[in-house]
């Protein structure tokens, strides 16, 4: 009888993403990827801001179900939802039902189409504040913010989006691949 050596290869991830499959999963296939599809950039950015003072596994868990409520993040038809559809999200259980947050979105919806309307990529304007090009995380210390989220979530602000302080601006860039803050040894790096 041959006795066969089983070589399994264990996938090195980030230490945060270890805690569930859920959140390897996300790790795995799409945090820190460049993004380059301006609705889904516009998307992440809305669920950040649904994160803020809660865990971002609380929002994956969700995200089908806001996906659902949100028209699938389609920021034209966001953007023209009314008190009535208000209502409707504060009475999901399947999201986060904070007040502020889902205006915050149906209001980042108009300034998306506002944008676009002005001939603006939402894109182009994500990507601006790097040249286009992804900025390479030092691999072990991963910040909370940066200056540049600082400079980001100013702009994001001056055009009138909520929820976008620089931290969660830097959670975003790290989710959309504008920031890769993978460390050195994560297979993802």
């Amino acid at each position: 009888m041959a006795v066969y050596e089983m070589n399994i290869s264990i996938k090195k991830r980030c230490e945060w993403a270890n805690s569930s499959e859920l959140m390897q999963k996300y790790h795995d296939e799409e945090w820190g990827r460049p993004q380059h599809e301006s609705r889904m950039l516009w998307e992440m950015l809305m669920l950040e801001g649904f994160q803020a003072g809660l865990s971002w596994i609380t929002v994956l868990r969700k995200r089908e179900a806001f996906r659902k409520a949100f028209a699938n993040f389609n920021p034209v038809l966001v953007a023209n939802f009314n008190e009535s559809d208000i209502k409707r999200l504060m009475s999901d259980a399947g999201i986060i039902r904070a007040r502020a947050k889902i205006e915050a979105t149906i209001t980042g919806a108009k300034i998306y189409c506002e944008m676009i309307r002005n001939g603006e990529s939402f894109d182009d304007f994500c990507w601006s504040f790097t040249d286009g090009k992804a900025l390479e995380g030092n691999g072990s210390s991963v910040p909370i913010m940066t200056h540049l989220s600082e400079e980001v979530s100013k702009e994001l602000k001056r055009r009138g989006f909520k929820f976008v302080g620089p931290t969660i601006t830097y959670a975003w860039m790290q989710a959309v691949g504008i920031v890769n803050d993978h460390t050195s040894d994560c297979f993802c790096r």
